[in-house]
């Protein structure tokens, strides 16, 4: 016996005026390589300013959070990554009010072949020790990249299964056979 999903129709993008805009979201997904006690991290420009921060990015269309963190670190810094599980869900709110739910993923990770274009805003492709990125810590992008590495390195690691893809179109599709 088939179930059928529960409300499966779309749901409809409601327009907002700027002068009444809820809060600011954004779900991301991020990635922690690591190589002999080092950590891939980028440094970029936002907002005026030189950060450094995990690859990591918002997802596109129809993609899955372990695909983004995937597809953001080969874009951010040509390097091939697989993520193997999940070091955890983050969330926080910045002094502007926007508020970020970022899941983190470890992996493996291959390295770049031929030359190498960085995504845009990317000005450099770093390996630092955690003892670098403490000593560095004002040049944090936001306090989870330290809180990752730091779960990280405590050796939190969840299944992938707890991470599911809902499609729309396979929902409806299921629910049609």
């Amino acid at each position: 016996m088939r179930l059928r999903p529960y409300n499966c129709r779309p749901l409809r993008t409601v327009r907002r005026d700027s002068s009444n805009m809820g809060p600011d979201i954004h779900v991301t997904a991020a990635a922690i390589v690591e190589r002999d006690g080092r950590f891939l991290l980028v440094e970029e420009h936002v907002d005026g300013r030189l950060v450094l921060n995990q690859p990591a990015g918002h997802l596109d269309p129809g993609e899955s959070l372990p695909r983004a963190a995937a597809r953001e670190t080969f874009e951010e810094t040509g390097y091939g990554f697989v993520p193997s599980h999940l070091v955890g869900v983050y969330h926080w709110r910045n002094e502007t009010g926007t508020t970020f739910v970022r899941f983190t993923f470890c992996g493996t990770h291959t390295a770049p072949t031929g030359a190498v274009r960085l995504d845009e805003g990317i000005v450099a492709v770093h390996w630092l020790t955690r003892a670098q990125m403490l000593a560095r810590e004002h040049d944090l992008r936001s306090p989870m990249v330290l809180r990752c590495v730091d779960d990280y390195l405590a050796g939190a690691r969840h299944s992938l299964d707890v991470v599911r893809y809902l499609s729309w179109e396979r929902l409806a599709q299921t629910a049609t056979t």
